[in-house]
């Protein structure tokens, strides 16, 4: 079933209408958030991966790779946000510590991973699914670098689950056009799509498939994922529909449910015993597609919520984004400015969606949100012309007559609990025994060298000026002894030179620096009438001051 409604008021849905800013740094292709949406990581052309304070739009931090300059392809956060992986186009995984920047391993495949995803139960995972460009998924164990081959086909003739031959790739390994696949909400699962229109459930501990559901039209699936609560799949196919399964498997003991089901089918075998307990595994929901205009799908995925569904379009050189509610109906077309939209990713938390496009730019899309005042005062009431209005005769008392006859039923007497955090009901399934990175320290960015030359050099002249007891510097110590409020050079031990920041002198320092002044040496008392008269030239009889005690000795 195909829904293609008309679209509906956007006022009556939480999500984004406007580009609200952009980022900009390299040329970004892929994007990710954190856990709890703190944190934007991006890929770079380049090899280097860029952490955005999403909070302030700034960046964070800069994962770079010497070993690594290819572009990025994927970009994954574990569940605790400690950790990043990333995989890219020279066959690389690496995995980076994020506080610290340093990378943790290394890995080179014989495949270019198009997209890599970390073991979602675990706080410091080592264990990662990767799709690569012309084989089946893998799993890749990222201490001991072992990787091993998931089956995503079975063969009709078998009486069980059997890895489908196609061509030979050149170290031995069978080609697979690519293939989407993801882990369950837990991990325990790994939900493959194939090039024959299937969704494979697998058991990835032993590798063994557990049940096959048949996609309606057989083609290939681009791209599969779940939802953040674990409740739908979604996936993109060939034939340009973004399709929503239900899960209808627990979502703690999935395999063993998957036991039960194998246990309930024992007269069928092979093929046909998959397929039926695939139907009990999932069941076709929802079905997207743009009817007129047939357009392919991108980097599809739900909102934080899953109660909305986002996808791109793939045409060329077109930045426009789908937005429907799970019910199925087009509630928002988005259009970007020019350049081909290439990923995609919903807020965990807000109504807020990120697309990066073709030309490297990121785009941040916000709700446009109307000023309401009736939010601050529930009574407030706007008017559209003047209304006569007759006030009460107790309206300005201190107490009111009416607040007087209300009785608030509340004990006074009872403690308060301002200790107990409450759980949030978006991140309740967080393990709390281990600390969550959620946001990253700011580094101060350094002074241009430039300026800092300049600054040094306008400094010293100060100081130069101020110890030859020119007539500038009398002029500045007279506009008030500026000279002394200057930053100037100081060499430490080891020969450098650093600023130091002069405090502003007292009245007993400036008397001092007066009564030095009034004892010059003898080459110097010539010029003191000349000193005098620029002095009281240029500031008068009232900022004379420090000229006339020069002319009393």
């Amino acid at each position: 079933m195909t829904f293609n409604a008309s679209i509906i008021d956007p006022l009556q849905g939480d999500f984004p209408e406007v580009i609200e800013e952009y980022l900009e740094y390299g040329c970004m292709k892929c994007i990710a958030f954190n856990r709890r949406g703190t944190l934007l990581a991006a890929g770079c052309n380049d090899g280097s991966c860029i952490i955005w304070d999403f909070e302030t739009r700034g960046i964070a931090k800069e994962l770079r790779d010497d070993e690594c300059s290819s572009p990025i392809t994927s970009i994954c956060w574990s569940k605790c946000g400690n950790r990043i992986l990333v995989s890219a186009a020279d066959k690389s995984l690496s995995l980076w510590d994020v506080m610290s920047g340093k990378k943790i391993t290394r890995l080179v495949l014989q495949q270019t991973p198009l997209q890599a995803r970390l073991h979602p139960g675990s706080s410091k995972p080592s264990i990662c699914l990767t799709c690569p460009l012309s084989c089946t998924p893998m799993i890749v164990d990222l201490n001991t670098g072992n990787t091993t081959f998931l089956k995503v086909s079975v063969s009709e003739q078998s009486n069980g689950p059997n890895l489908a031959m196609r061509n030979k790739c050149s170290d031995g390994s069978t080609s697979f056009t690519p293939t989407a696949a993801c882990f369950s909400k837990y991990g325990n699962l790994v939900y493959a799509g194939n090039s024959k229109g299937e969704i494979v459930v697998i058991d990835w501990q032993d590798g063994e498939v557990r049940a096959m559901v048949p996609i309606s039209g057989g083609s290939i699936v681009k791209n599969i994922v779940f939802s953040r609560n674990g409740q739908y799949l979604l996936t993109n196919s060939n034939d340009r529909i973004i399709r929503i399964y239900e899960n209808l498997l627990p979502l703690k003991d999935e395999v063993g449910a998957l036991d039960d089901l194998h246990e309930n089918q024992n007269e069928l075998n092979g093929v046909e015993k998959l397929k039926a307990v695939g139907s009990k595994c999932l069941t076709l929901f929802r079905e997207f597609q743009d009817s007129i205009t047939k357009v392919h799908w991108k980097a599809p995925c739900f909102s934080g919520d899953g109660e909305w569904v986002v996808g791109g379009s793939a045409s060329k050189g077109e930045h426009k984004i789908y937005i429907w509610d799970r019910a199925g109906r087009l509630v928002k077309i988005l259009e970007g400015p020019t350049g081909a939209l290439i990923d995609l990713a919903w807020h965990p938390v807000r109504p807020i969606v990120v697309s990066a496009s073709l030309n490297g730019v990121v785009y941040i899309w916000a709700k446009d949100y109307t000023e309401n005042w009736s939010a601050f005062a529930p009574d407030f009431k706007e008017l559209e012309e003047n209304e006569e209005y007759v006030e009460r005769e107790d309206e300005f008392d201190l107490v009111p007559q009416t607040e007087k006859v209300k009785c608030y039923d509340v004990n006074e007497d009872e403690e308060i609990d301002i200790v107990t955090v409450e759980k949030d009901t978006t991140f309740s399934d967080s393990d709390m025994s281990h600390e969550e990175l959620c946001f990253l320290p700011a580094t101060p960015s350094p002074d241009v060298p430039e300026q800092q030359d300049k600054f040094l050099e306008s400094s010293s002249n100060l100081v130069d000026s101020n110890n030859s007891g020119s007539p500038v510097s009398e002029k500045a110590g007279a506009n008030g002894h500026s000279m002394n409020h200057a930053s100037s050079t100081v060499k430490d031990d080891a020969g450098g030179t650093r600023m130091k920041r002069k405090r502003k002198p007292s009245e007993k320092v400036l008397e001092l620096q007066a009564e030095k002044v009034k004892k010059p040496s003898k080459a110097s008392k010539s010029s003191k009438p000349k000193s005098k008269s620029l002095a009281d030239k240029s500031n008068g009889n009232e900022n004379g001051l420090y000229s006339d005690e020069l002319s009393d000795e």
